[in-house]
C-alpha cells in the first residue's frame, strides 16, 4: 500500500498522482485515471461538482484501487470524504466485505497521522466514506446496482448492526450516457474497450488489441493516451482479457458443473418420484384388493344367510303340512 501522499511542489506541478504499479495484473482503467486531471475529471461527473485545482485532490492509492479525500475551494478541508474506487471486470458480490477490511486499515492510519485519541470525551471526526465499482464486465447487471455487506451474513433480524454499501456503476459502452457525457475520458475508455471486445470475436487477442488501439488513435479515442504508452497498454490489455477469457471459460465449467449436478438431482428427484408414486401405486392396490376381498367376505356370508332362511323357510314349510 502506497502512502498517503502531500500536494506539494514537483508532485502538483506535474498533476500526476505517485507511480502506480505498473505490473500487468494493473488495469488501463487505474492507468488512466492515475492522473489527477482525469481522477478530478470523473469526481465532478459523478457529484456534479466543477472542480479545476487538482492539488485539492489528497490520494491514498491501494493495491486495487484509489481512495480519494476531496477539499474544497477554501483554505481549510470543509467537506472531507474519503472515497474508495474500484475498477472490476469480473462481477465480485465480496466487495463490501474487502472494503470494511480496507477502510479499517485506512482509518487506523488516519487516527495515528492525525494524532485523534479514541478515548476522548469529545466526538471525534473522520472522513465519511463511499464505495464505488466501476464494473465493465460481461455479466449484465443494468446501469446500477448495490452490494450490501449484510447480504452476506448468515441470518438477518431486522436492521443490520453494521453495514457497508457498495455502488456498481456499469462503464461499457451504452451504459450511463449521462455520466460519459460528463466525463470524456471515461467515455473513451468504454469505447475502447468495447472494440477490443468487437475484434477479439474475429481476430487473435494480440490482433484484436492491436487494431483497437490504432484505430482509437486514428479517431482521436485516448490518442495522446495511447500514443504516450501504447506498448504498454498493449501489454496490459493482452493480459486483461486473456484473464477475462480464463475466467469466463472457468465459470461457464462452473456453470456446465452446476447444471450437470442440478439434472443428477433432478434425476435423482425424479426417481424418487417415480418410486414414491410406484409405492402409493402397490398401496391402492393392496388396499383394492383388501376391499376386494372384504366384499367378497361379506357376499358369501349374505349368500350363506340367504341360503340357511331357504332351508329354515322349507322346514317350515314341512312341519305346517304335517
Amino acid at each position: 500500500m502506497m502512502e498517503l501522499q502531500a500536494d506539494s511542489g514537483v508532485q502538483e506541478e506535474q498533476n500526476i498522482l505517485p507511480a502506480a504499479n505498473r505490473k500487468y495484473k494493473d488495469t488501463i482503467f487505474r492507468m488512466l485515471f492515475s492522473d489527477k486531471k482525469n481522477l478530478l475529471s470523473l469526481y465532478n461527473a459523478l457529484n456534479g461538482k466543477n472542480y479545476s485545482d487538482c492539488a485539492q485532490l489528497e490520494i491514498v492509492t491501494l493495491e486495487n484501487a484509489i481512495y480519494m479525500s476531496m477539499k474544497n475551494d477554501l483554505a481549510f478541508i470543509l467537506d472531507l470524504a474519503l472515497f474508495l474506487w474500484e475498477h472490476q471486470s469480473t462481477y465480485n458480490p465480496n466487495i463490501p466485505l474487502r472494503d470494511l477490511m480496507y477502510i479499517a486499515k485506512e482509518y487506523e492510519k488516519y487516527i495515528k497521522e492525525k494524532g485523534i485519541s479514541l478515548y476522548s470525551n469529545r466526538q471525534q471526526k473522520i472522513p465519511a466514506p463511499q464505495f464505488i465499482v466501476f464494473y465493465n464486465g460481461n455479466r449484465k447487471i443494468g446501469e446500477r446496482m448495490e452490494h450490501r455487506l449484510s447480504d452476506a451474513y448468515e441470518t438477518s433480524n431486522g436492521e443490520p448492526a453494521l453495514e457497508l454499501k457498495v455502488l456498481v456503476i456499469s462503464i461499457n459502452e451504452g451504459y450511463n450516457q449521462k455520466l460519459m457525457e460528463s466525463c470524456q475520458i471515461l467515455k473513451e475508455y468504454a469505447q475502447y474497450v468495447s472494440k477490443v471486445r468487437t475484434y477479439k470475436k474475429k481476430l487473435k487477442l494480440n490482433e484484436a488489441v492491436e487494431k483497437a488501439v490504432e484505430e482509437c488513435i486514428q479517431e482521436g479515442i485516448l490518442r495522446e493516451f495511447l500514443l504516450k504508452h501504447r506498448a504498454e497498454v498493449v501489454a496490459m490489455s493482452i493480459f486483461e482479457y486473456d484473464r477475462e477469457w480464463e475466467e469466463e471459460i472457468l465459470r461457464k465449467e462452473e456453470f456446465e458443473a452446476g447444471k450437470e449436478l442440478g439434472e443428477q438431482l433432478g434425476k435423482e428427484k425424479e426417481r424418487k418420484n417415480i418410486e414414491k408414486e410406484r409405492k402409493n401405486t402397490e398401496k391402492e392396490r393392496r388396499r383394492a384388493d383388501s376391499e376386494k376381498m372384504r366384499a367378497d367376505s361379506e357376499k358369501i356370508r349374505a349368500d350363506n344367510a340367504e341360503k340357511e332362511l331357504l332351508l329354515l323357510k322349507g322346514k317350515l314349510a314341512l312341519l305346517e303340512n304335517r
